[in-house]
């Protein structure tokens, strides 16, 4: 008899029409609610890790005022601190990201941070290796294609634009060459802190792009009221003794900076008012008027 139930692969659905040979079909569907607009710029940069996009497009989708230190970001995803700071790095080096120290009043300190969803000093195009937002493919450089190779010596010569013989004389550009900018020049407590560690131990000597990384975390440090002298201390101290080497410096202080990091201060309790004397009867009160009286001494109130 038969079996009447098989275990035979159903057929795939077939392929939309159109569908390229090789690669990503997307199925798109139109949000109404809950989404967030994300420019390719960033979705696609090319420097920028597979975490600190991620971590730029969930920025993106809070609201303002919610929490995006390094601590709530590693409660909400399975990365670590380590990982979380080095992405959080990444994207403000990349301009998509400022964390700025405001004062609080009393001598107190703290770290805001400010999303961009365009970076700063980006130019008027739309991202890297696109001409606009859609990016589907990539828009095709100077002189890729047939058309373009036949256009270029007409351009050259006049400006016809006319697709001429094989004969027609073309132009030679050089190859745009790509130079890494360099890491801009850091200010400030933190930025101090790490430019001096070279004068307590030479071998701690750091370039401007590894104080551009660690300066957010000595703002970690500044804003927990930990005084600078302090934390140079913290550094410096057990190093391994002269004129033994430190091979990665950076990589040192980023550590001792993440597992070193001291707690939060307490909250302030209020202090009582000091003791004065009343101007009517010298009798002791507390206050933090030098003109005031006692209850006794004090005039009687309009009705």
């Amino acid at each position: 008899m038969a079996d009447s139930q098989s275990n035979a692969a159903l057929p795939a659905p077939p392929l939309p029409e159109g569908a390229p040979p090789a690669g990503v079909i997307h199925v798109r569907h139109r949000h109404a609610d809950r989404f967030t607009v994300v420019g390719n710029h960033l979705a696609q940069h090319p420097h920028l890790s597979a975490v600190a996009i991620g971590l730029a497009v969930y920025i993106q989708s809070l609201p303002d005022g919610a929490p995006v230190s390094v601590k709530a970001l590693a409660a909400h995803f399975p990365e670590g601190e380590v990982t979380v700071r080095r992405a959080m790095n990444e994207l403000q080096a990349a301009g998509y990201l400022e964390r700025r120290r405001v004062p609080l009043g009393g001598g107190r300190f703290a770290t805001r941070a400010f999303a961009y969803d365009r970076p700063r000093n980006a130019g008027p195009t739309s991202g890297p290796g696109r001409r606009d937002g859609r990016g589907s493919r990539p828009a095709p450089g100077p002189g890729s294609g047939p058309a373009a190779r036949g256009l270029r010596g007409g351009l050259a010569h006049g400006g016809r634009g006319l697709v001429g013989p094989s004969r027609a004389p073309r132009t030679h550009r050089a190859a745009p060459v790509t130079v890494r900018a360099a890491a801009p020049a850091q200010s400030g407590p933190a930025a101090d802190v790490l430019s001096r560690l070279r004068l307590a131990d030479p071998r701690l000597l750091l370039s401007a792009r590894d104080i551009a990384h660690l300066a957010p975390s000595v703002d970690d440090w500044l804003a927990r009221a930990v005084a600078p002298a302090q934390i140079t201390r913290a550094l410096t101290t057990g190093l391994p003794p002269l004129p033994e080497p430190i091979h990665h410096p950076a990589r040192f202080l980023e550590h001792r900076l993440t597992a070193l990091l001291p707690p939060p201060l307490p909250p302030e309790t209020a202090r009582p008012a000091p003791l004065r004397t009343c101007d009517g009867c010298d009798r002791a009160i507390r206050t933090h008027d030098p003109a005031a009286r006692c209850i006794d001494c004090r005039p009687p109130e309009p009705a």
